[in-house]
């Protein structure tokens, strides 16, 4: 194994399930949580149950890879022989990055094993050329759907670069930073368990066929991406009031058109957001279940709401005061 790195979990702020379509998204590591590439030691206060089954899936994505490189579709050269002798050596994957809760953990695991098997990497760099930054989404996507069927290479891309990545369309991706501003003393971006783990697949299949639906495909179409859109575009310009103004909207629409994403003990939560503007819910990934991405202007009501309802929160950013 070459080196030792830490792979942070990621948040997609804006653009789940419209980056199907081509909408904008917006992502950002989460350094909260993180994985990392280590070997099994006895001597080592770990769990040893998640070591060897992690070791297990290692394993089975090792044989999925040289697969891969025997029909010739890896698109880039994994060093697949070291690899497994590493897995046998007890290789595995030590992460906080809950499964199955919209954070990216298998994109974790996919830039881990790329950063240390592959032989033609390109190195991670917040100035790369949007040509590698393309070919790196490329490669992820083909890694990472050994895990879902379907990857769009976002995750493990944001995984690996760790850095703010604005997606303006299928073609573009570049490295951003987004302006912390200072006139909200009370906001804040926030996570809150609904107590859970959600299953992307189904969630991913279910969307794709509402959306053979005309009056559903409409409604994603000339709403949901639209407003996907504006919510990126005014957070980077630092436009707070068009922002919060849209992300209402964006809510509502999910409310109402994506309710089986929502976990229905959470939705009372979610209308309670939207009734007092205490605060802004809206899917985090897939949903489901996991995780939900909370936005505010009053950061302490929303935190003594979730706090006084037992739901667990985790700040992701607070405004500057």
């Amino acid at each position: 194994m070459n080196g030792k790195s830490i792979f942070y979990a990621k948040i997609i702020l804006f653009g789940e399930y419209g980056i199907i379509f081509d909408s904008m998204a917006l992502t950002i590591p989460f350094t909260h949580f993180h994985g990392e590439l280590i070997f099994s030691d006895p001597y080592k206060y770990t769990n040893l149950d998640l070591a060897n089954e992690s070791n297990s899936q290692l394993k089975e994505y090792a044989a999925y890879l040289r697969k891969l490189q025997i029909e010739n579709k890896t698109k880039c050269l994994i060093d697949v022989d070291s690899f497994e002798r590493d897995i046998e050596k007890g290789l595995y994957f030590e992460s906080s990055i809950p499964h199955s809760y919209g954070l990216g953990s298998s994109g974790a695991l996919v830039a881990a094993v790329y950063d240390s098997y592959s032989h033609n990497k390109i190195n991670s760099s917040r100035s790369l050329k949007p040509s590698e930054m393309l070919k790196l989404k490329s490669v992820f996507a083909l890694h990472e759907s050994f895990f879902h069927g379907r990857s769009s290479g976002i995750d493990p891309l944001n995984a690996y670069i760790k850095f703010a990545l604005l997606i303006k369309n299928k073609d573009v991706i570049t490295s951003i930073t987004i302006p912390r501003n200072r006139d909200e003393g009370d906001g804040a971006i926030f996570l809150v368990n609904t107590g859970g783990p959600g299953r992307t697949e189904p969630l991913v299949h279910l969307f794709l066929e509402k959306c053979k639906l005309e009056k559903y495909n409409s409604v994603i179409t000339n709403k949901y991406i639209p407003l996907t859109n504006r919510c990126i575009t005014s957070l980077v310009d630092g436009d707070l009031h068009d922002f919060f103004d849209s992300l209402r909207q964006l809510s509502d629409v999910q409310l109402q058109y994506m309710n089986p994403m929502i976990p229905y003990h959470f939705q009372e939560h979610w209308k309670n957001g939207l009734d007092t503007d205490d605060y802004t819910l809206k899917l985090c990934g897939s949903g489901g279940g996991g995780y939900l991405l909370g936005f505010t202007k009053k950061f302490t009501k929303a935190k003594k709401y979730f706090k006084d309802n037992n739901i667990e929160l985790i700040t992701v950013y607070r405004s500057a005061k």
